[in-house]
């Protein structure tokens, strides 16, 4: 049967604000014509006129955070502890049966940025949609956030999941959700505001520690969720293996069955 993929996936680059500043990647490209000293290191007394053309290899040096480019967050970066007390697992003890599944995407882009999506928001758009969540479905939240990466606006926009939104899914059995927006809770910027009215703390990631209550991951910055309709696709997001670590980077991709 043959398969159509859909990337979901931003690029790591430099250049663009894909996180506040100053904590996106940077990368340091070394070219052919540059590297033939790094190869010679290995055979003493090789020239660049020895090499073909005196080119030498293509490599790059990368200065990343695992919260840079679109990746996977692990339990562990939410909370040290899930479940209710127990410790919380890190990206390589992340099973990888979570990691690809049939996806649902919600579609919230009509909420102004900084709203936070309730459980009844939730609800109503899977009665749009006519979908009923399935344990371990990956279900995915397109915001305005994601039309908006490459703009200097991207790390403020698109709306956020709320606890007892996020609650709503766990509770349905989803252990893996994902945002095309720089977080999956509220932009901080309209949470500061929030914040500094109220004095309430519960407001701050509340949807991140929903984790310590049913251990969950999410994928954030994500991208192109604009081309998937609500179902009918399976998503593969398995992350890379760090050791003890709160995330991995993750080409997140959808497949569809034609």
């Amino acid at each position: 049967m043959p398969r159509r993929f859909v990337d979901l996936s931003i690029y790591l680059e430099n250049d663009v604000i894909s996180d506040p500043i100053p904590f996106g990647p940077k990368i340091q490209y070394h070219k052919h014509e540059d590297t033939v000293g790094q190869i010679a290191g290995f055979f003493p007394g090789l020239k660049k006129e020895d090499m073909p053309d005196g080119a030498g290899w293509a490599v790059e040096n990368v200065n990343l955070s695992t919260h840079n480019g679109t990746h996977l967050d692990a339990p562990y970066h939410f909370h040290p502890t899930m479940d209710r007390g127990e410790r919380a697992i890190t990206i390589d003890e992340v099973p990888l049966e979570w990691c690809f599944q049939p996806g649902v995407k919600l579609d919230f882009r009509d909420r102004p940025d900084g709203y936070v999506i309730t459980a009844k928001d939730v609800e109503d758009e899977l009665r749009r949609v006519g979908h009923e969540l399935k344990p371990l479905e990956i279900v995915v939240v397109n915001t305005r956030a994601g039309a908006r990466y490459g703009n200097n606006d991207y790390v403020n926009s698109g709306c956020g999941m709320g606890y007892d939104a996020t609650m709503f899914l766990l509770e349905k059995g989803v252990r893996l959700t994902g945002t095309d927006a720089w977080s999956w809770d509220a932009p901080f910027y309209f949470t500061a505001q929030k914040y500094a009215e109220t004095k309430d703390p519960s407001i701050i990631w509340e949807g991140h520690k929903a984790g310590r209550h049913i251990g969950y991951c999410h994928l954030e910055k994500l991208h192109n969720l604009e081309a998937l309709p609500p179902d009918g696709f399976i998503i593969s997001c398995f992350p890379h293996k760090i050791r003890g670590a709160s995330a991995g980077w993750t080409r997140a991709v959808a497949i569809f069955d034609e």
